[in-house]
């Protein structure tokens, strides 16, 4: 029988340390998350296929367009013409492969009402401002559109100063503002439904939705998935949430002309995100955030979309929580901080655990080592097989919700090309699963101690939870967008291009020199 080499020692000493009261707690614990996901997500699939199982009765009763209105009284003339008027404020930056597809969707929507279209660019120069506008004369004498150029932000992220010139050029008579991301596709009967909730239940402060990320192939497009699927929960209650999604808000117009609450100075002094501020806003004055079941929108990802695009969109998301309002949401911005760093890593330490078990009998198989000369015992094996049950349970409570939500789209535009399942790859969102969670906690690391970040070409630099200074530079930021792919220059204005290891070097030394403050 072969002795034990120094590896084979070492890998057996791990193995047996994994199995020690700590350890076999850690891997307990991370079964107890993936259950724990499972479950959400199966609440999740609930409240999605019920308002699938409300469309089809309507159907069934003779109500062809229940992916307007599940109650076809509701399209009778009488009832139109008393919609309200709604303004739809969409900020842009950049044009990529998906975007006339989304900006079509968005301006023949089949609401009855008052209408009007509000595209919102930076100069003249971003390549979304003439793709636009070529858009808008196609449907000249169809719809109520127009480009606005808001210039640049000084005091608040450039999305909100957007967002803000749009709000303050919309009709008079306007009732609802909502505020779309130019990368949200919707349904024909999107406006109707949330400007429908809104009637029923005036005490609504913002009505949001979530989207469903369509991965291109990547990994990175996978790892982006992953990321937004356990949040998705959060918005498919069928009603009241605490979460808010910045692609999608339907809020009272008047908010913003009176600044009740402090939505507009709230926004535009120092803010950095529209929906992050929004939700401190609402819980701060105990305001009501819902979303409907039907609120969940097609968001196909672009089919170049690498790595690298990915980690930097995670920078932003993680950075959001460096931002706040007051001093309990700086408390809660920390909570959410540490129980997700902890649940992160608490989550991808069991999968480590088990390749060492694993790793550790199938060397024991193929030296063939006895038990006794390892000191190894089954109980490894045992946790592994335990990790690998919950694991199989989370993606297959994954793929159902995935499975519902992508047939609620089809329902909800049944004129557009049917999406499908076929191409998701499920062994890559297991891989996307651990890599973003294990690089969650470094990227919410290095955001905590950069208190800087470049988002589509402008870096942001951060002091006391609010902007402070804006730095714009074409030839440090990137060129195209993370999700959409979007390029933000243009031919004219592309900068240089740059290899990964030397954008990752240099944000690495700007990671280590000394933060200077203006005074």
């Amino acid at each position: 029988m072969p002795a034990l080499d120094a590896f084979d020692s070492f890998l057996f000493s791990l193995s047996r340390a994994f199995c020690s009261s700590f350890a076999v707690f850690v891997q307990i614990q991370g079964c107890l998350i993936c259950l724990i996901l499972a479950f959400g997500w199966a609440c999740a699939a609930y409240v999605r296929n019920r308002q699938i199982k409300q469309m089809k009765d309507s159907m069934r009763h003779g109500n062809s367009f229940s992916f307007l209105c599940c109650d076809v009284n509701e399209l009778e003339h009488s009832n139109q013409v008393n919609l309200p008027r709604v303004s739809v404020v969409m900020p842009l930056k950049g044009f990529g492969e998906h975007n006339l597809h989304n900006w079509r969707s968005q301006i023949t929507s089949l609401y009855g009402g008052p209408l009007e279209f509000l595209f919102v660019v930076e100069s003249t120069e971003d390549p979304a401002y003439h793709a636009v506008s070529l858009l808008i004369s196609d449907f000249k004498d169809e719809v109520d559109a127009k480009v606005l150029v808001a210039g640049l932000s000084t005091t608040c992220s450039q999305k909100i100063h957007n967002q803000l010139v749009g709000v303050d050029k919309m009709h008079k008579d306007t009732k609802y503002v909502l505020f779309l991301d130019d990368d949200v596709r919707l349904h024909p009967g999107s406006i109707g439904a949330l400007t429908a909730e809104m009637e029923k239940n005036p005490d609504i402060f913002i009505q949001t939705g979530y989207p469903l990320d369509l991965p291109s192939g990547s990994l990175g497009s996978y790892c982006i998935y992953e990321y937004h699927m356990p949040c998705s929960m959060g918005f498919a209650t069928g009603g009241k949430t605490f979460f808010l999604w910045g692609g999608c808000m339907m809020m009272h117009a008047d908010d913003f002309r009176l600044d009740r609450y402090g939505v507009v100075s709230g926004l535009r002094d120092g803010g950095y995100s529209d929906d992050m501020t929004l939700a401190a806003i609402a819980g701060a004055h105990k305001r009501l955030i819902t979303s409907p079941p039907v609120a969940v929108f097609p968001h196909p990802l672009a089919s170049d979309l690498t790595f690298p695009r990915y980690w930097n969109y995670l920078r932003k998301q993680t950075f959001v929580l460096e931002s706040y309002t007051t001093k309990v949401n700086w408390i809660m911005n920390r909570a959410l901080f540490t129980t997700h760093c902890y649940l992160s890593w608490g989550f991808v330490a069991p999968y480590f655990m088990s390749m060492i078990h694993i790793t550790a009998a199938l060397r024991i198989y193929i030296k063939g080592y006895s038990l006794e000369e390892t000191a190894l015992t089954s109980g490894g094996l045992l946790l592994v097989c335990c990790l690998a049950t919950c694991t199989a349970i989370e993606l297959l409570s994954m793929w159902n919700l995935t499975r519902i939500e992508v047939q609620l789209c089809n329902m909800l535009s049944p004129e557009a090309p049917k999406l499908s399942l076929a191409s998701y790859n499920w062994s890559l969102v297991f891989i996307a699963m651990v890599v973003d969670n294990f690089l969650y906690p470094v990227s919410a690391i290095r955001s905590h101690f950069s208190q800087s970040i470049n988002w589509s070409g402008i870096r942001y630099h951060l002091r006391n939870g609010k902007i402070y200074k804006i730095e714009r530079s074409k030839d440090k930021g990137p060129v195209f967008t993370d999700l959409g792919g979007k390029n933000l220059y243009g031919k004219k204005g592309a900068p240089p291009k740059a290899s990964f290891l030397s954008s990752l070097a240099r944000s690495m030394a700007q990671w280590h020199q000394p933060k200077k403050y203006d005074v």
